[in-house]
């Protein structure tokens, strides 16, 4: 114990004189302009570094905008086919069909009582519900570590 406490004040005393010998040599003006131009290097280094940090910012800025700008043109041009769609006689006949029961010149419309109509077709099968899941009784930390042991061991998952 009294070995690692020597060793730790030794070690001070001897940065201590370290930074009294760094002091002292400040008085030569070799050292000192050394040491002036090695600061005012790291300063400019320090500058270039957060102007390319500030441009790739913006470029990530500009690239983001470009998209939503590319997003907003798809979005104008859907929005201009559709007005041109129901600017179309094909719509318009649709539209009259389903919404007021028309039909063109000629033709006859047949109705067909919902029983027959029905009796033709399949019934879709039943959608399975989420709750019929049981409840994992592990945690959730656990089912992450057993999941990090499965891939690091090349286990398939096993659910």
């Amino acid at each position: 114990m009294f070995d690692k406490t020597n060793n730790i004040v030794a070690r001070r005393r001897q940065l201590q004189q370290y930074g009294l010998h760094f002091f002292e040599r400040l008085h030569d003006i070799k050292f000192a302009g050394m040491v002036l131009f090695v600061v005012i290097v790291l300063l400019i280094s320090w500058s270039g570094v957060k102007s390319i940090q500030a441009n790739y910012d913006l470029q990530k800025q500009i690239s983001a905008l470009k998209q939503q700008n590319q997003l907003q043109q798809l979005a104008d041009n859907n929005l201009k086919l559709q007005n041109e769609y129901y600017d179309t006689d094909t719509y318009k006949d649709l539209a009259a069909r389903q919404n007021f029961g028309l039909a063109a010149p000629g033709e006859k419309e047949i109705l067909v009582p919902k029983s027959v109509a029905l009796s033709y077709t399949t019934s879709l099968p039943k959608a399975t519900t989420t709750a019929e899941k049981p409840a994992d009784k592990q945690s959730v930390f656990q089912r992450n570590f057993t999941a990090w042991v499965n891939f690091f061991l090349h286990r398939q998952n096993t659910k």
